[in-house]
Order: C-alpha cells, then sequence, then structure tokens
C-alpha cells in the first residue's frame, strides 16, 4: 500500500451535511477496497484562485489514505463523477512526507528488492559522423562509384 492525499473542493452552497457524506463516502469506497483512510482536515470554505463553474469560493476537505494505486484510480473516478466536487486531486506522498522509504526503482513488490529483471547491459556509444575529413570521405565515395561502375582501381 502506498501513502496518497487527497484535497477535494465542494460547491460552497452544499450544507456540512452533504459534504460530510461525500468524504464518508470516499473513505468507505477506500476502506471497501482494501485500503485504510486516514486523517480527514476540513479546512472549511475559502476563497479560490479562480471561477469554477460560477463559484469564487469552495470547501475544502484533505483526506489521507494508504491504499492501492487502483483503489486510488477509482476514488479518483468517482469524484470525478460527483456533482458536489468542484475539483479534486490525488497526489502519492513522496518518501520525505512520510518518513518511510520509498521502494526502489526495478523492484517487485511493496518490500522486497528484488530487480524485476536482469542488469541491462551499458548502450552502445553512438557512432561518430565526423569520423574522417573531407578529403577521406570523397575519395572513398570516388572510389564507390568507380567500383559501380566496373572500373578497376
Amino acid at each position: 500500500m502506498r501513502p496518497y492525499e487527497v484535497m477535494i473542493i465542494f460547491d460552497p452552497t452544499l450544507e456540512d451535511e452533504a459534504v460530510r457524506a461525500e468524504v464518508d463516502r470516499s473513505s468507505e469506497l477506500i476502506r471497501s477496497r482494501g485500503g485504510n483512510p486516514g486523517r480527514v482536515e476540513r479546512w472549511g470554505k475559502r476563497r479560490l484562485a479562480y471561477e469554477i463553474r460560477r463559484h469564487r469560493e469552495g470547501s475544502y476537505v484533505v483526506l489521507e489514505a494508504q491504499a492501492e494505486p487502483a483503489t486510488m484510480a477509482d476514488l479518483d473516478r468517482a469524484l470525478t463523477l460527483a456533482d458536489g466536487v468542484l475539483r479534486h486531486k490525488v497526489v502519492h506522498l513522496p518518501e520525505k512526507a512520510t518518513g518511510k522509504p520509498a521502494r526502489p526503482l526495478g523492484t517487485v513488490g511493496p518490500d522486497s528488492g528484488a530487480p524485476t529483471s536482469e542488469s541491462a547491459p551499458p548502450a552502445p556509444e553512438p557512432a561518430s559522423f565526423a569520423a574522417g575529413t573531407a578529403s577521406e570521405t570523397s575519395t572513398s565515395r570516388e572510389s564507390t562509384n568507380s567500383q559501380a561502375n566496373g572500373e578497376i582501381a
């Protein structure tokens, strides 16, 4: 499971009970799919940086959770379809924010350190286009043309 933070901006005309019900629905979706919903912070109504759906303010809620990526994709879809949600953002928290070491790239599973594949061989050096001088290049071109015409050099 990975740590996530979800910020949700609700329609400011919604009652507190409707906002609470939507947050509970989101927490239950995470819980039902094996995740662990964490702390919920209700920031209340705040002024928006720009107008969204003809609203200049919104009710902000921040939800923390531990869940699998598929669970958070389902939550993202549910929040997109919810009528009372003006905007939302699901963010995977980095190691610095959680205090737990992140899984190294190329490893399998949540805690294993086994690489996913064999070490890749180093990439070959790029070919140099300026290998010869201009006179060498024209000489080799002339000999190639003469061989094509049946002439012997």
